[in-house]
């Protein structure tokens, strides 16, 4: 019996009309646009602008468009996966919530948070159910809207992250689709990255709010060291365990965290950068939403057959890589 794939047969990408330019941020922290472009490499980020707005909004929105994209109507979808998080509440989970605003009547719904390495576990779970059999037609969504917890006083981490998310449609395949994957997490980084108020251990109070830890705490140096090691590690190994020369690779896809980042990222994997995909310099650092965004970007350049291979690292810490055989 031969294997079957989950091929992404669709992706769509949607990012908020309002764009943050460096300038504006200058009015707001001491920082400069020529500062975040050589320490980043970002120019601009969309922000989400509007009361009551949240994630569920934005991945609504990429949803609509697969659907049409994909001509499939919200009754025959039978999964759904939302990696973010920034969900629109603790709970329920925003992938239930978007299924109700579609009108995605027969599909199970659920979250997944990996921090920036969401889409790329989503993918894979996804794909599980579609190679298993027992689902035809999965949606996974990757996206947040991380204005809502950065801090925008805080020069460190307001320059580098903006809003938007992106969405792939997983279908039965007898020769493309996820080839293969490998991911990792280490906990202990929880210390390097987090948002420290709002879970269990400490709730929203007054005092959490007066210490600003309603926003995102991150220490760049470990976090760069280990993003960069963790990228290029897996994108190598996925490589070697496939007998994948970097010749037989059409796109490296990073997370879009920092361009200094994708960069070392390419270097130490010895890989080229023209085939590196990059979009960080109009969205910023989208989280969830960097990986399925750069696909819907970059999605006319693609041709059935190619290899690719996608990489991210996360809080928490987590990443990993899959290599993908794209269908069409």
């Amino acid at each position: 019996m031969s294997r079957k794939f989950a091929a992404i047969t669709g992706v769509q990408g949607y990012v908020p009309d309002y764009v943050m330019t460096n300038k504006e941020l200058e009015t707001m922290v001491d920082t400069s646009d020529e500062w975040i472009r050589t320490r980043t490499g970002i120019e601009t980020r969309h922000i989400l602008k509007g009361e009551g707005l949240g994630t569920s909004d934005m991945m609504v929105e990429a949803v609509k468009g697969l659907l049409e994209k994909t001509n499939t109507r919200p009754e025959e979808v039978d999964m759904v996966i939302g990696a973010t998080i920034t969900g629109d509440m603790p709970f329920p989970d925003t992938a239930n919530i978007v299924c109700d605003k579609i009108g995605i009547k027969n599909a199970f719904s659920y979250d997944i948070n990996a921090a920036c390495s969401g889409f790329l576990f989503a993918l894979t779970t996804g794909a599980k159910f579609v190679e298993s059999g027992s689902h035809k037609k999965v949606i996974v969504m990757g996206g947040d809207k991380m204005s809502s917890i950065i801090d925008y006083t805080d020069r460190t981490t307001c320059v580098i992250f903006g809003d938007g998310c992106g969405a792939v449609m997983l279908e039965p395949s007898e020769e493309h689709g996820v080839m293969d994957s490998i991911h990792h997490s280490d906990g202990s980084g929880r210390h390097y990255l987090n948002l420290k108020a709002g879970g269990s251990t400490k709730p929203i109070t007054h005092e959490a709010l007066d210490n600003r830890e309603n926003f995102v705490y991150q220490n760049g140096r470990p976090v760069f060291k280990a993003a960069v090691s963790g990228m290029s590690d897996v994108v190598k190994t996925i490589m070697e365990n496939n007998d994948l020369s970097k010749d037989d690779i059409a796109w490296l896809v990073p997370h879009q965290a920092n361009m200094r980042i994708i960069e070392t990222v390419s270097r130490m994997a010895d890989f080229p950068m023209e085939r590196v995909m990059i979009n960080i310099n109009r969205y910023g650092n989208t989280t969830a939403g960097t990986l399925p965004l750069c696909l819907w970007d970059y999605e006319d350049q693609l041709k059935k057959g190619d290899n690719i291979i996608l990489t991210a690292f996360g809080g928490g810490f987590t990443w990993g890589a899959i290599w993908i055989k794209w269908a069409y």
